[in-house]
């Protein structure tokens, strides 16, 4: 067993012993595979701040105490230039290079949503009102950080809709497809642990696809898998696929 796994059945065992929600830092991709690979006494949920997050915090709880969303420690904090006008273009980078020349450390840190030139920052609460006290600066541009009730829905990565034409609805035919990679390319891809189905590490590369599972190809991107439409004249299947 990892430390991780080892702190994840900590808190599992903590919930049921107390009987109460408990909360994790916020996991990447790479944890929360490990994570949803093991089997708890309570139930355990993801929620990253909004709907298909890329970073979660993970909830340990009974279901007599089991937490909402609302629950969940974690803010949204507005980061927007003092001076749009004088601002660097900003991109991801800039703002968590900045949070991390704080001494923040990254699993207090969720997901970062670029609109505007402002970052939507998701985060933890316990560190939020150091952030908002400290971070003034990203790239040469002054920033004013504050709590955000709610992020603007178009402010949201929105998927595209794409039909997709493939031979079959194995795993590795359809990545091969939406990132345009030849068999030799995608292989690796698999061997190397980068391909995620609903948060668990998939290495077979024959692997199917259900309606509705989300696929993560680190280094690539994320889509959601919708299924198949009809088929072609030459028996291919033409699928749907939303993609971010």
């Amino acid at each position: 067993m990892t430390e991780k796994q080892k702190r994840f059945q900590e808190l599992a065992d903590r919930s049921n012993e107390k009987g109460y929600a408990i909360y994790s830092d916020f996991l990447g991709i790479a944890e929360m595979s490990e994570l949803c690979a093991m089997r708890f006494s309570v139930p355990v949920t993801l929620w990253g701040g909004y709907e298909n997050a890329e970073r979660c915090v993970a909830c340990f709880g009974d279901r007599e105490y089991f937490a909402d969303k609302s629950d969940y420690p974690i803010n949204c904090i507005l980061i927007k230039p003092v001076n749009q006008k004088f601002a660097d273009t900003l991109s991801h980078r800039d703002f968590l290079g900045s949070l991390m020349g704080l001494g923040i450390r990254r699993e207090v840190l969720g997901d970062i949503i670029i609109s505007e030139n402002c970052g939507y920052l998701f985060c933890l609460d316990t560190i939020s009102d150091y952030i908002i006290q400290n971070l003034t600066q990203v790239r040469h541009t002054t920033v004013n950080c504050e709590l955000a009730d709610n992020i603007p829905i178009d402010a949201l990565p929105q998927p595209e809709n794409r039909e997709i034409i493939v031979s079959s609805e194995r795993l590795d035919v359809i990545v091969s497809a939406i990132y345009n990679l030849s068999r030799s390319q995608v292989l690796p891809v698999f061997h190397t642990e980068k391909v995620f189905v609903n948060g668990v590490i998939k290495t077979s590369p024959s692997a199917t696809l259900n309606i509705g599972d989300k696929v993560s190809v680190r280094g690539f991107g994320r889509f959601i898998y919708n299924g198949v439409l009809r088929h072609t004249k030459k028996d291919r299947l033409v699928i749907s696929v939303d993609i971010f």
